[in-house]
């Protein structure tokens, strides 16, 4: 437990590397520090699931030295840094502020204990295994069958998909959600793959899975999934990731019981559901 001298942001950053190795994330990604100085002090820290312009006011009016946002800001190469684009204003005022940005993305996803386990854990899954194990790890080796892209595992007790929709909405607090498949069809061994990762239908099924639960998916990914016979269920980008974010918070106030840790407070869900 980090409690005896004044934490800087290279603490933190060190602790959020082991927590999630880099080198789990995919190619594309764009994750670890994007702004901002090591060398600073460490004294408020905020998690977040995506950097908008109302999450950094509230990063600068709380006067927070790191964010940690789930989603990375500059995840394209930009040419120009102006107030004339939002995502410009937004890098600018952090500079100003002094606030460091550090996000772990797909390498939380991964992670031996990272969002996608909690999911596991969340809905009970047993005998867990990732859907695309990390390149170079060797099952033999303790520990190393744990990392990996998504996961799949069994349920405790099979269901069919109407009662698996109604365990989602339970456990990730929603009251709507969509799905693809017959209601009726039984569900017990159960793929996981937060945010927006229909990508994994593939794997899902060649794994046996009857059904593959993540964030958001397009049309043409759904097609796929009744093209396969796996069900698919999409609670929501937001729903599938932000309490991992909150529980992020959580552990780093553990680790370094001298800081104050929180997650965004004004961040939400930007999309709505209307209800008739």
């Amino acid at each position: 437990m980090e409690c005896v001298r004044n934490m800087t942001i290279h603490d933190v950053v060190t602790w959020l590397e082991g927590f999630a190795p880099l080198e789990l994330a995919e190619d594309w990604d764009n994750v670890g520090l994007l702004l901002g100085d090591t060398r600073r002090p460490a004294k408020r820290i905020m998690t977040c699931l995506t950097l908008t312009l109302d999450v950094a006011e509230e990063a600068i009016r709380e006067q927070v030295d790191l964010v940690v946002s789930h989603h990375p800001i500059l995840f394209r190469p930009v040419q120009r840094l102006t107030f004339a684009t939002a995502e410009g204003e937004l890098v600018q005022r952090l500079i100003a502020a002094g606030i460091s940005v550090y996000s772990p993305h797909t390498a939380f996803d991964s992670a031996a204990d990272g969002i996608n386990a909690g999911l596991s854990r969340l809905f009970g899954l047993a005998d867990v295994q990732p859907l695309r194990p990390a390149a170079g790890t060797d099952s033999s080796e303790s520990g190393t069958e744990t990392l990996g892209s998504g996961r799949f595992g069994r349920l405790a007790e099979a269901t069919d998909l109407a009662g698996f929709l109604e365990l989602v909405k339970e456990k990730l607090g929603v009251s709507h959600l969509q799905f693809v498949g017959d209601p009726g069809r039984r569900i017990e061994q159960v793929a996981v793959a937060c945010g927006s990762a229909a990508e994994f239908l593939r794997d899902a099924a060649r794994r046996g899975c009857d059904v593959l639960l993540t964030g958001e998916a397009r049309f043409h990914a759904c097609l796929e999934a009744r093209d396969l016979e796996i069900a698919m269920v999409l609670p929501g980008h937001y729903a599938s990731e932000r309490p991992a974010v909150e529980e992020l918070a959580g552990r780093i106030g553990q680790q370094f019981n001298n800081l104050d840790v929180w997650a965004s407070r004004v961040e939400s869900d930007p999309v709505k559901w209307s209800v008739s």
